[in-house]
């Protein structure tokens, strides 16, 4: 039986506000980082397949999005199945959600809406606004820093040693900082993304999902977990140069 034979579980899912649909998860990213508070969370389609959904849940800085999977009794996390989505936002009210690649501790404290009900004159407010209305990146604001905001663990090509290191990334605006780890409060290094001239897949090492930065005096080759990773990488940072390059 499939999974969308259920259409107890279907309705539920479309009366639920904080339920974004097709949301990808770099939109969720931005709506939490941009208008979300610390414990804010909203619940969005997987690209997984069609029983899988994604809880997109805020920590501080960051976004942590975890796997919820959708059967004919109700919902699956973990090892624990709930009869209806309340029942999971009740049951984790009190009791921390456990981020698996850092251990951050979260607790889902504030459902982010679907529909903003008062819509402002900020620009995070317009973006929002923009991805809800289906309009594509070009159309977002350029200069909004959800957009232009993610981190993470790369394994970075040394440049004239050319040894492998794993160094934590963050990209903010049209900055790439990269750290020794997420706990260092200096950067090693801050990349000005304005005088990068290509961001595109790499096959020359010897490396599955690594991918490369080209500048005039160097190029930067980074590897990613999954070639997933790899992608969304690519992705945003191919982004913020077609904004770079509108801005000429």
């Amino acid at each position: 039986m499939s999974v969308y034979s259920d259409d107890s579980s279907t309705d539920e899912l479309e009366t639920l506000g904080w339920y974004h649909h097709d949301l990808s998860r770099h939109a969720a990213e931005a709506l939490l980082l941009s208008n979300g508070t610390d414990g804010s969370y909203l619940l969005r389609n997987s690209n997984e397949g069609e029983s899988c959904l994604a809880l997109s849940v805020r920590a501080k800085d960051s976004v942590k999005h975890f796997h919820v999977t959708r059967k004919d009794n109700g919902y699956s996390f973990g090892f624990n199945e709930y009869p209806t989505l309340q029942h999971f936002v009740i049951h984790f009210a009190n009791q921390p959600l456990l981020g698996s690649d850092t251990g951050t501790l979260m607790v889902l404290k504030s459902p982010y809406p679907w529909r903003v009900e008062e819509p402002s004159i900020y620009e995070s407010v317009r973006v929002h606004t923009a991805i809800q209305t289906g309009r594509t990146e070009n159309d977002l604001v350029p200069t909004a820093p959800s957009l232009g905001t993610k981190e993470g663990y790369l394994t970075k090509q040394g440049a004239f040693v050319k040894n492998w290191k794993q160094r934590w990334f963050t990209l903010n605006r049209y900055e790439l900082k990269y750290f020794k780890d997420k706990v260092s409060e200096e950067p090693i290094r801050t990349v000005d993304l304005r005088a990068c001239s290509a961001v595109q897949f790499d096959y020359s090492q010897e490396r599955v999902n690594c991918f490369c930065l080209v500048f005039p005096e160097r190029t930067f080759y980074l590897c990613a977990k999954t070639g997933v990773e790899a992608d969304e990488w690519i992705k945003i940072l191919r982004w913020k140069l077609s904004q770079i390059s509108k801005c000429r």
